[in-house]
């Protein structure tokens, strides 16, 4: 599309006034008022009508390289091939998959997609050249590719002017990507509010904002910050991760869905071998996988560890740094019970909670770990062990499948219900595993397709729609789960 055809816009930084490039003045996008957000009381089943999502083929993270050839054959052309996103994203991409990595490679499947790895720092530009690491675990996905920024567009602070310029030069450098792949409409996919200038740097034909953490991190009730508010406001279309998130800023925006974590089921509920590691540890095992960081209740794990030395408490995940925690964590070592395993590449994350006789979620009950959605929440699920945790937002209403004491007295009552015969029934095993397939990441990417599509117009939303209906007919394993 050429240049003329895009509406201009003037942005008023501070004293400075920069002329820039927005939406296209032609792009007209019907008004999306489908995908209801689920009810925060019960948090029925995101997967209303749904029977695509791959829950097989891509299982195995396989090691290849995420870049792209611009000609690719028929089968690994995505779905709409038109239409192309743009990642914006606070990090490189990486083999320690987060809620992004996981949406975004996942969408390659439908559009192309390219992933804008941050620049270097302008004072790197002086280092010796070193090999660009490609991770390569999103290459399975037809239309997934990364942008590393040039060593002649690094990353400035001041003057602002200069930043501008080059980080305008980053983002049309990774659109060219995607046109160079036959791309007609751009999509801009928001991870961080600090994102929200581009909005005005260069053009495109639908904004999107994935909000899937309060960014304040702070423990104390903060006001929504301006700029991230002014995004909210901004873009066309909003997915919030958590309730209480939703709670707080899903009104800025009319086109907001509530959307929440997910889970590679058929990777974390295939059974597996019994790590070495974990092996010569005496049941009952009392485990956590994750980042040990300040969020957990760190004074619950004293107090769990002190007084039940007959069972085993397993900690899987590098330790965070901070040194508010450092003394629990030196106490914790300690103890013959406690068993500190390190961290773990994720594809092997996975196979411990299958070995665990109780998964736990020992959260702090605060201002900050209120708006979380833990991930770990439904690949527990998925591998079908008993569950305890904190009652935050996230977990509150899902006291069929999850045991919720209410204070530090009834977490021991709750982990000894866990180890009962009654929690531990093929019926409750069932249960917990069928949750989890409800949330199968396939089903949140339709989710999020079915809404791109729709607000890029009815010829996409028709195809896409075509595409779900011919994969159903077919009855193709690698694209379906069964609900």
């Amino acid at each position: 599309m050429s240049r003329s055809k895009w509406g201009k816009i003037r942005a008023a930084r501070g004293n400075d006034t920069a002329e820039d490039y927005g939406r296209s003045s032609d792009f007209k996008g019907p008004t999306f008022d489908g995908l209801p957000v689920p009810a925060m009381a019960g948090l029925p089943s995101i997967t209303a009508g749904l029977d695509e999502a791959n829950c097989g083929a891509f299982a195995t993270i396989t090691t290849m390289s995420a870049r792209k050839s611009t000609s690719e054959t028929a089968s690994q052309i995505p779905v709409l091939p038109d239409v192309g996103i743009l990642a914006l994203v606070p990090d490189s991409w990486s083999p320690r998959w987060m809620v992004r990595h996981h949406i975004m490679a996942r969408l390659g499947r439908y559009f192309h997609m390219v992933w804008v790895n941050p620049a270097h720092h302008w004072r790197d530009s002086f280092k010796p050249a070193g090999t660009v690491p490609h991770s390569s675990d999103a290459d399975q996905y037809p239309g997934f590719a990364e942008y590393t920024p040039e060593r002649w567009l690094p990353d400035f602070y001041r003057p602002a002017w200069l930043s501008r310029f080059l980080l305008r030069q980053r983002l049309l450098n990774a659109m060219q990507m995607l046109r160079d792949r036959g791309c007609r409409k751009i999509i801009l996919y928001f991870w961080r509010p600090e994102f929200e200038p581009v909005l005005r740097m260069i053009p495109y034909d639908l904004s999107c904002y994935h909000l899937e953490d309060e960014y304040s991190f702070s423990r104390v009730e903060q006001p929504t910050d301006p700029v991230e508010a002014k995004l909210l406001a901004e873009v066309d279309q909003v997915f919030i991760l958590s309730p209480a998130l939703y709670a707080k800023k899903g009104k800025l925006n009319p086109q907001t869905h509530y959307l929440p974590g997910a889970v590679d089921f058929a990777a974390y509920s295939q059974p597996l071998p019994e790590p070495e590691d974990l092996a010569a540890i005496s049941h009952p095992r009392i485990g956590y996988v994750g980042s040990l960081k300040w969020q957990i209740d760190w004074n619950l794990l004293l107090k769990l560890t002190r007084e039940h030395p007959e069972w085993s408490f397993v900690l899987v995940g590098p330790m965070s740094p901070h040194p508010e925690i450092d003394a629990a964590l030196n106490e914790l070592k300690g103890r013959s019970n406690v068993h500190f395993l390190g961290g773990k590449p994720s594809t092997e994350m996975m196979v411990y909670p299958q070995h665990f006789d109780v998964c736990i979620m020992p959260y702090g009950d605060n201002d900050y770990t209120k708006y979380i959605y833990p991930l770990k929440l439904h690949e527990y699920l998925a591998g079908g062990k008993p569950l305890v945790g904190t009652p935050i937002a996230s977990l509150a209403p899902l006291g069929d499948v999850v045991l919720l004491p209410n204070n530090a007295e009834e977490w021991s009552p709750a982990i000894q219900k866990a180890l009962s015969a009654s929690e531990n029934t093929s019926e409750r095993r069932s249960a917990r595993q069928s949750f989890a397939k409800e949330h199968d990441w396939w089903v949140l990417v339709r989710k999020i397709s079915e809404t791109i599509a729709q607000q890029l117009g009815p010829e996409y939303a028709d195809g896409l729609a075509q595409h779900f209906r011919d994969k159903q007919a077919a009855t193709a394993p690698a694209e379906t789960v069964t609900l």
